[in-house]
């Protein structure tokens, strides 16, 4: 199965938060944070949204720094995928 978004919306994968710190100690499941970088899976058309013109800015395998609990989960193919709109993604990360 295939999710493909409308307008603005963008499907993302977040990447798996770090098991281990840069000194090396090993975290823990509840010591971990969410992590706030996916992986860009895809990106809709864009167009007109509530009577603006909207120009999709990031494209399919950007890295982007998201809202901490932006979006919509949605279940596929067994992936954990977040359906968000194009202005809950903050920033681009290279």
């Amino acid at each position: 199965m295939k999710i493909r978004p409308l307008a603005d919306r963008v499907v993302i994968k977040m990447v798996e938060a770090e098991e281990t710190t840069k000194s090396g100690i090993i975290l823990t499941g509840t010591a971990k944070e969410k992590p706030q970088i996916a992986e860009v899976i895809e990106v809709g058309p864009g167009g007109m949204v509530d009577g603006k013109e909207i120009v999709m800015c990031v494209k399919k395998g950007d890295k982007v720094l998201t809202s901490k609990y932006a979006g919509t989960e949605v279940k596929c193919d067994g992936e954990e995928l977040i359906v968000v709109r194009q202005s809950d993604i903050l920033a681009i990360v290279e």
